[in-house]
């Protein structure tokens, strides 16, 4: 188990984070981003806060993950390369839960096998798949209600 924190996103965290997630994201799907480094630090800082929250885990300083949510969707979730299997994923999503309505839906990429399997563990079913995205990959639709896991708990 990593020794992490997690805290509200500063944009002070902008590049560092952004290095981190798009080094995880190119992992998970075998492609190199399709933005520039400066659009997507401004994606971070100007549009995903007009609708998301955003957090980060923090490992001595360090960005080892972050996640952008609301009340609906969970938008991203990534954690650095070297610290996935640490539960680092798994706080962030439980965190992205508690501040939900009670359901959250996510889109993940087909080829990316290892959030399929991560969003199906934490209670996520699929719900639909072959949405459109920018990088024109097949992709899967999941959903998570908390009704779900309190059935399942019984």
């Amino acid at each position: 188990m990593a020794d992490f924190q997690i805290c509200r996103y500063e944009s002070s965290y902008a590049e560092e984070a952004v290095v981190m997630w798009r080094a995880s994201k190119e992992e998970a799907i075998g492609q190199k981003e399709i933005h520039s480094f400066d659009s997507h630090i401004h994606f971070l800082n100007h549009i995903l806060p007009q609708d998301y929250e955003i957090y980060l885990a923090l490992e001595n300083g360090r960005v080892v993950g972050i996640t952008v949510f609301n009340a609906e969707e969970l938008n991203q979730l990534y954690v650095a390369i070297d610290q996935q299997g640490k539960g680092i994923g798994a706080a962030l999503l439980k965190l992205a839960k508690e501040h939900s309505g009670g359901s959250l839906f996510l889109y993940t990429f087909e080829t990316n096998k290892n959030a399929q399997r991560f969003y199906e563990k934490h209670g996520f079913v699929e719900v639909g798949r072959g949405y459109e995205n920018e990088e024109n990959l097949p992709d899967i639709k999941y959903e998570w209600r908390r009704d779900f896991e309190v059935q399942g708990a019984e």
